[in-house]
């Protein structure tokens, strides 16, 4: 064989072993009751999990439970899924900062249990940028 068709070669089999790799890490999006099925069946892979927090009349959330002073590395709220199944969710990092004010939460991690365990909060958060405060405002072009 030529030194070039070893190096094509070579090339795609380096390209398909990272293929593979990012694929064997990647997750699913899923619903708490998918996510419980999967742990039932023992699939213990990460999983995403998109939704929002119950809030009362006061667009306050509520159910979250995190106290520093105590310990501050333990932040537990309920997150309500897009199929509205309502699931107790534990993270053993400290409360992302602006939690209360986002609109939406998506999380990573797996069941373990009766809650989940999240590894990572992502957070969608209401945009600084109001209707009113753009109104009137004029952009330049020099």
């Amino acid at each position: 064989m030529k030194k070039s068709h070893l190096f094509v070669m070579a090339i795609i089999a380096v390209a398909a072993a990272i293929i593979l790799s990012t694929t064997a890490d990647a997750s699913v999006y899923v619903g708490f009751g998918e996510a419980r099925l999967r742990a039932a069946e023992g699939n213990n892979t990460k999983v995403h999990v998109v939704g929002k927090l119950p809030r009362d009349e006061q667009k306050r959330p509520i159910g979250l439970e995190y106290n520093p002073t105590k310990d501050a590395s333990y932040f537990s709220f309920t997150l309500i899924d897009t199929l509205q199944v309502a699931q107790r969710v534990v993270y053993l990092e400290p409360k992302p900062q602006d939690f209360d004010a986002s609109e939406q939460v998506v999380i990573t991690g797996q069941m373990k249990g009766e809650v989940f365990l999240a590894d990572k909060i992502l957070l969608k958060c209401p945009s600084k940028y109001v209707k009113k405060d753009l109104d009137g405002a004029t952009a330049s072009v020099q």
